[in-house]
Formats: structure tokens, sequence, C-alpha cells
């Protein structure tokens, strides 16, 4: 089955896009605690607590997009081994650091999470405008996510102090 307006494969087409958003959010999400639990430094608390709404709104953002699937036609797996065989990036690679070190990470992490989710708004746009509509309003909620954290990245003229870096390591060096 699929929803009224879709035939079945072009539901289910739009679910298996889906799938990988669900994996790549889900890995966020968990990357984005792990980031919370390890922050330290003099800006730990302002950084500690503004990430808890981030982490609430990829949780959202899953529950979402696993229901969407559903309605769709097709079974979401959320399943840690599903996602680790799926995934096209690796484990986000800082440890305990300094809040800049990870905020600096994590602004290529969502670098990544934005760039697919954009990809997937295009594939699935001229198929399902339901499912196009909720990725928009998702990549906007990322992008605004995206932006608390690069305001403690910007110097004084607006620039990026991880500007070019590659990795997240690379960019927790020079955030650092």
């Amino acid at each position: 089955m699929t929803v009224p307006g879709l035939d079945v494969s072009e539901g289910h087409q739009v679910a298996h896009t889906l799938q990988l958003r669900l994996h790549a959010l889900n890995d966020l999400q968990l990357t984005l605690k792990h980031a919370h639990w390890n922050v330290v430094g003099p800006t730990f608390i302002g950084v500690h607590t503004m990430l808890d709404p981030q982490i609430d709104g990829v949780r959202e953002m899953v529950d979402v997009l696993a229901e969407r699937m559903a309605t769709l036609g097709v079974s979401p797996n959320g399943l840690p081994g599903a996602l680790v065989d799926a995934r096209t990036w690796d484990d986000y690679d800082v440890m305990r650091a300094d809040t800049r070190a990870h905020l600096g990470a994590l602004d290529l992490v969502y670098d990544g999470i934005v760039a697919d989710h954009r990809e997937a708004i295009d594939k699935v746009g001229d198929i399902d405008p339901v499912t196009e509509d909720i990725l928009i309003g998702q990549t906007s909620d990322l992008e605004q996510y995206q932006w608390f954290v690069r305001a403690h990245l910007q110097d004084a003229g607006g620039a990026l102090v991880t500007e070019g870096a590659d990795t997240e390591e690379e960019a927790a060096a020079k955030a650092s």
C-alpha cells in the first residue's frame, strides 16, 4: 500500500529515499548528545544547553520521517546495525574537547546532513510534494541549528575560523 495519489512504486521509492535520511538523523541526534556530554571549557554551559533543543528537534524529525515511511507503505528501520551497514559517513571523531573544537566538528556534520537533505528534496519533489514539504521544513530547522553552531565559530568579520577544514579533526583543531 501507499498514500492515495501515488502508485505503490512511487510511494516505496520515496520511502526508500527517506530511509537513509532516517539513519542520518538518528546518527546526528546521537552525535549531538555525545558532544553535549563531552564539551568542556569556559563556555561549557552555553554550548551544553544549546545542544539540548537541537537533540530534541532532531529526535522529532526522526519520528516524523519514520511515520511518513510507514504511511507510504514501507517499514522504517531504526536498528543500529542497519544504520551502520547503510551509512556513507564515518563516526564522529571528537571525544572530550573544548566547546569550540566540538562546534567546529559539528559544523562539518551539519554541512553533510543539510546537503544530503537537499538532495533528498530534489529526489522526491516531483513525486511527492507532502514528503518534499516535510524535508524542506526539516532542512530549515537543521540550517538554523547550524547557524547557532556557526555563531560560535565566526570572527568579527563573519568568517568561519574553520574555513577550509575537510575533516572533523581538522575543523576541531582550527576552532580551538
